[in-house]
């Protein structure tokens, strides 16, 4: 047996387990306080310290980034690579931007014959490769340029993160780890702050081309673009420009679940200009669009707008300093890499905002001239501007100056400003004076400055005064800018678009798809269905001897239409199609790059497997379908119902012409008047038969209409062939075979009167 422990080595061994309890539960606190400690420096907002450029040199009122787009680095198409590597570097070392922006369409993702559209990680590594040469030709660091996922960029790619997703791992925002759908940063210079929030909309499950088209916004990507925007708000001090830059235009996004937009948050916050690119230059120059708040705007706006500038809103002058912004951003896209070669230089000078678009299809450019103010006043934000001018105690030192911006591999010799005035008729020089450098110790570039009364040009007509830039450098060389229209007081100088323009700016198609869905499947079952009617309950019935006596256009449409329903298998047949379209998968394709997974394609968004619950479908691509579902509906389906419509009714003119003819006319009866109209019809019957229905010459006409739309539906068929590997007997018969066997039934059943 052991001996008695004594009370007093009792006494010990408590405080000791009661001070290892103490360090263990400081160690612990401690522990946990060091992982919050870091938790907080995460989330805290001094992550956005590390995203904050602080602009070194003078002068300090003045930013300018470069914006490229579009680029498609194609295997098929090496010289875009090769010009991109050329011409960019020593134009970046040239203008020296504060930050470089390369909005979608990174790469091109699709074959030689352009049909089939998924990843190629080739393309990428050339992109990788042809950004590091770039970077270092232009002495700028990597870290300034921010790339953003385009819809070529996302063809085919199921999940982020995948094996296809060649973005995460060769795009420059990927090497930096710079994750998520936003990414933010901000220039910052002695007396202003510039924030610029890029964001990612494309699809987060990413089919194959053609149907990837649109953006797609989520609720959780709008609030985080909310947030971002606003992180400088609770701060006083310094103002802060916002500009923010994505792929798609917003006549290209689609609304978010809870039915809201892009414009929603850019309004809010009063950004001053969307960048974008997505439409390249072949739709125009001018793919430009103000957006402007206006809560008298009639609902068909959300599906239109018919011109550049909205109809601005009659509020009243509100001169207090307290008065919020007025709510409107500029939308600018611009042109692309691919073909057009096109460059952005965008300026930020003490809050108003230029750009100038460049074309490097002919060439390098030895000297560049960007004014900065006043501004081109096509593409300004004219009601805060105006609201500015008319409160003059609003207005700011920033107008008393004429000022630019010179890019240059040459020493500047001489930079003169001219104004000219366009009333007489024909412009006229009115003001000629020469501008003078800012000089500093430290300077990012050759900023001209002219001194002008600004009051002196004030006017009604905001197209009277235009202003033009001549730089002359050491060598000679004599570069002007562009000619463009100025007003001081805030005016804008109103441009057209042209149809192309108007088609995909002033057309919000993720909007528009249903409407026009539901109202073309309306049209044709009206077709289909009302004759049938008339002719099964009614007892008019119309024919040809009716149309040409009564001479109504309704008339002549009522006996066209109940002819085609005097051929059962094409009405009926057409109308369980049209049923079909309706309840039944269209197509069965892959749609991701390298899975085996297929999906299927309804007129509501294509049905595929989630990864993250394999049970679980999905509808995706909506409005993207658009593509396949209005095309088909529109150049094949509702011209076939049209031409067999009029095979049938050119088939009832020659039976009537025919009976004509051979004496066995269907109106001898006793009635003066029936005898009357008989004479009157065939007298008219003989004179159309002379020239169309001789030879039945309009039947062959209509022969012809058929074949077209049998070669638009098989070219159509060709294209899903090759974009998502699909047989036509296996995966789309109905739909690939339909409407030919339906207009082959038509011709030969209208080739005789029989």
């Amino acid at each position: 047996m052991g001996k008695k422990q004594s009370p007093e080595f009792r006494e010990k061994v408590t405080v000791v387990l009661k001070l290892l309890c103490i360090l263990t539960t400081i160690s612990t606190s401690v522990s946990i306080q060091q992982e919050g400690a870091e938790e907080l420096i995460s989330s805290s907002p001094k992550k956005w310290e590390e995203r904050v450029i602080e602009v070194e040199g003078g002068p300090e009122s003045i930013i300018w980034i470069v914006q490229l787009s579009d680029l498609h680095f194609s295997v098929h198409h090496p010289e875009r690579a090769l010009d991109f590597k050329k011409i960019v570097g020593p134009a970046l070392k040239m203008i020296n931007p504060s930050l470089v922006l390369i909005t979608g369409d990174l790469t091109d993702g699709k074959s030689k014959d352009l049909l089939t559209m998924k990843q190629n990680e080739v393309e990428w590594i050339e992109y990788q490769n042809v950004m590091e040469d770039v970077a270092r030709r232009s002495g700028l660091d990597k870290r300034i340029f921010y790339d953003l996922r385009g819809n070529h960029d996302n063809f085919g790619v199921p999940e982020i993160g995948g094996s296809s997703d060649f973005f995460s791992k060769y795009s420059i925002n990927g090497q930096f780890g710079r994750k998520g759908n936003i990414n933010s940063v901000t220039v910052e210079t002695g007396d202003r702050k510039h924030l610029f929030v890029g964001l990612d909309s494309t699809m987060s499950t990413g089919v194959r081309g053609p149907t990837n088209l649109f953006g797609h916004p989520t609720d959780q990507l709008l609030a985080e673009i909310d947030s971002q925007l606003s992180q400088w708000d609770s701060q006083k001090g310094k103002p802060t420009t916002k500009i923010s830059f994505g792929h798609f235009p917003l006549s290209f996004s689609a609304l978010s679940q809870s039915q809201k937009s892009l414009k929603d948050v850019f309004l809010k916050h009063s950004i001053s200009a969307y960048l974008c690119g997505h439409l390249h230059t072949r739709f125009g120059k001018n793919l430009k669009r103000h957006h402007l708040s206006n809560e008298n705007f009639l609902s068909s706006l959300e599906f239109f707008q018919l011109n550049m500038h909205p109809k601005p809103s009659e509020s009243a002058k509100n001169c207090s300093s307290q008065a919020p912004p007025l709510k409107e951003f500029w939308e600018w896209e611009m042109g692309d890499w691919r073909k057009s070669r096109a460059m952005r230089i965008m300026a930020v000078d003490k809050g108003h905002v230029s750009y100038l678009d460049i074309d490097f299809k002919t060439g390098t450019k030895t000297t560049i001239v960007l004014p900065t103010f006043p501004l081109d006043s096509r593409f300004m934000l004219t009601s805060s501007f105006h609201q500015m001018y008319e409160c003059q105690h609003m207005v700011p030192l920033s107008f008393e100056t004429i000022r630019c911006i010179v890019f240059s591999i040459s020493p500047i010799m001489s930079v003169v400003a001219r104004i000219y005035d366009t009333r007489p008729g024909s412009p006229h020089l009115i003001m000629e004076t020469t501008m003078a450098k800012f000089v500093r110790d430290v300077s990012r570039g050759d900023i001209y400055a002219a001194a002008w009364n600004y009051k002196a040009f004030e006017d009604p007509s905001p197209d009277r005064f235009w202003l033009q830039i001549e730089v002359t450098d050491a060598m000679g060389r004599s570069t002007l800018s562009e000619l463009r229209p100025f007003s001081v007081n805030g005016l804008n100088a109103k441009i057209s678009w042209t149809w192309k323009e108007f088609f995909v700016m002033g057309c919000q198609w993720a909007a528009l798809y249903y409407p026009i869905f539901w109202c073309a499947i309306y049209l044709m079952l009206s077709i289909l269905v009302i004759p049938k009617i008339c002719l099964i309950f009614s007892k008019e019935q119309y024919s040809y001897k009716t149309s040409i006596c009564e001479k109504g256009l309704i008339t002549c449409i009522a006996w066209g239409l109940q002819d085609l329903c005097r051929i059962p298998v094409v009405c009926f047949g057409i109308l369980g199609y049209l049923i079909y379209l309706i309840s039944c998968p269209w197509l069965i394709g892959q749609v991701f790059t390298d899975s085996e997974n297929r999906g299927y394609m309804t007129y509501m968004g294509w049905v595929v497997k989630t990864f993250k619950d394999s049970e679980k479908h999905e509808y995706i691509g909506s409005p993207d379908i658009m593509v396949v579902v209005l095309s088909h509906l529109f150049s094949v389906v509702i011209p076939s119902i049209l031409v067999a419509g009029a095979l049938a009714t050119e088939r009832g003119i020659y039976k009537e012409h025919f009976l004509s003819l051979s004496g066995k006319k269907e109106d001898d009866d006793d009635s003066s008047q029936k005898n009357k109209r008989s004479v009157k019809y065939d007298n008219q019957g003989r004179g159309i038969s002379k020239f169309l229905f001789v030879e039945r010459l309009f039947r062959k006409i209509l022969l012809v209409a058929c074949l077209a739309i049998c070669w638009k539906h098989f070219m159509n068929c060709r294209v899903l062939i090759k974009a998502y590997e699909m047989n036509p007997l296996l995966h789309f018969p109905v739909y690939s075979l339909a409407i030919p066997f339906l207009l082959a039934y038509a011709v030969y059943k209208t080739r005789s009167i029989q």
